[in-house]
């Protein structure tokens, strides 16, 4: 295969991972169940980038986020009101934002590396449990070998050091971009994990709904009804 030729099928690929989501709601570009998916060039890992951090997802998520700081009186400075939810929305949303545009894009592409989670999809629940959790610390690299995933990490401290630029200046302490760096990460392993069990969790629900309607006696597997055999031929005299 030529490298226009894998480029293409690449793309292909891109393109499909795009339609993906979960409850029809959340996005989850970011993925791939295809462990010989080919790499992407660093085009299509900005374009991954900017279909991910445009999506509707992405803002709702940071839309509860702000609710639930605003609730607990998180960065105080910001104060309350409309103002106050609009100054946490921002910042919440810049988090991902940035965060995601240093790891995911820019220096996924100067590591060399995949900035897709790849689904294990089988085995062990601890297996999976575990490799989920770990792909913010592992990846993917473009060459096809698996290594320290440096982009993510670094990703997310750089992210949080940017993003003091619009935090409150009583937040912008090294324990407070750490602990902010942390929690980026925290919801990442919390995605993996989600991600990888989801379909799971899909099969479980279509069983269980297919057993209700076998019960009702609906659908293919339901048990058909006794035959009934025709009545004896009267004989005639």
């Amino acid at each position: 295969m030529t490298p226009e030729e894998k480029r293409k099928k690449a793309q292909e690929q891109l393109e499909q991972q795009e339609k993906q989501r979960v409850w029809a709601v959340v996005a989850t570009f970011n993925t791939t169940a295809n462990q010989k998916a080919l790499p992407l060039s660093t085009g299509q890992k900005f374009q991954l980038f900017f279909k991910s951090a445009f999506d509707p997802w992405p803002f709702m998520l940071a839309a509860v986020l702000a609710g639930t700081n605003q609730a607990q009186n998180s960065f105080p400075q910001y104060g309350q009101g409309l103002q106050g939810y609009g100054k946490r929305l921002g910042a919440s949303y810049g988090d991902y934002f940035i965060g995601n545009l240093m790891g995911n894009a820019v220096l996924a592409s100067a590591f060399k590396e995949d900035p897709r989670y790849y689904q294990m999809g089988h085995g062990k629940f601890i297996k999976r449990a575990l490799w989920a959790s770990s792909g913010t610390v592992w990846c993917k690299r473009d060459n096809g070998t698996w290594g320290p995933n440096y982009a993510n990490v670094i990703g997310n401290l750089v992210g949080t050091s940017i993003s003091n630029v619009y935090y409150p200046p009583e937040e912008r302490t090294v324990g407070g971009t750490i602990s902010r760096g942390f929690s980026v990460t925290a919801q990442g392993i919390i995605g993996s994990e989600v991600i990888e069990f989801w379909p799971d969790i899909v099969r479980h629900h279509r069983r269980k709904e297919a057993e209700k309607l076998a019960k009702k006696g609906i659908g293919p597997n339901a048990t058909p009804p006794p035959a009934i055999n025709p009545p004896a031929p009267t004989p005639q005299p």
